[in-house]
């Protein structure tokens, strides 16, 4: 396997944290080395942003409607910044996560926190996405229109 370029490592595991509770993270990390000591440079804070979606797909843009959201920014002890957007009014996942971003761009925590606090997560969140995915096919219906009901 392949090691990914560094921003597409740090975009996955930043989509993991932004999907994980507050729970989740600090069961994780429990199994792991503590992080370094952080300062808050921002946040965290909740406020809201515009989604926008796309009619068709593909077509012209539009607001679908306004989400919650919260930030932080933090800088740990070795002067990784680490920022977290998630979504809701979760502040205390939002300063875990943004200090597990900042302790994961750190070359000599990194491995340690990707295997003991991501894959977890990561694999966590694909199951209950396709548990989701089961429930919803069981209740699939196929619709046929009289043309091809009729030979």
């Amino acid at each position: 396997m392949t090691a990914l370029p560094p921003h597409v490592a740090r975009q996955r595991w930043m989509s993991v944290l932004a999907r994980a509770t507050a729970a989740d993270l600090a069961d994780r990390l429990a199994a792991c080395p503590a992080l370094p000591d952080h300062i808050r440079l921002r946040g965290p804070e909740s406020g809201l942003v515009m989604l926008r979606g796309r009619a068709g797909g593909a077509g012209s843009q539009f607001n679908l409607g306004e989400m919650t959201v919260t930030r932080c920014t933090v800088r740990n002890a070795d002067g990784f910044v680490g920022h977290a957007y998630i979504q809701g009014r979760d502040h205390a996942t939002a300063a875990l996560a943004a200090a597990l971003d900042a302790g994961l761009q750190d070359p000599a925590r990194q491995p340690d926190l990707l295997r003991t606090v991501i894959e977890p997560l990561a694999t966590a969140q694909a199951e209950q996405r396709a548990a989701q995915a089961r429930r919803a096919a069981a209740t699939k219906v196929e619709f046929f229109t009289m043309a091809t009901m009729r030979s």
